[in-house]
């Protein structure tokens, strides 16, 4: 068949790289600020309070890290909009 080419919905073209690493960049700076201020808020905060914030600046990392990651995953949905099995009268 002359019409095998695979056909790409422009609006499911992905971000390009750079702009995909600087937004995951920024989420992860943006939660290591929220870890300095759970610190701060570690010494500040009277002790009930204190834990929670203590808590939060231990467990912080672990999930800015598996944030910052995700991304940039290979499988995008619509995609390819080409059918396999077209409905046609040829």
């Amino acid at each position: 068949m002359a019409g095998d080419e695979e056909i790409f919905d422009i609006t499911s073209a992905p971000k390009a790289f750079s702009a995909d690493q600087a937004s995951r960049q920024k989420r992860y700076f943006i939660s290591m600020m929220i870890r300095t201020a759970c610190f701060i808020l570690t010494i500040i905060l009277p002790s009930p309070y204190r834990w929670f914030a203590l808590a939060g600046a231990l467990v912080l990392p672990y999930f800015a890290v598996v944030i910052a990651n995700a991304g940039r995953e290979t499988f995008s949905p619509g995609a390819n909009i080409a059918d396999e099995n077209p409905l046609s009268l040829s």
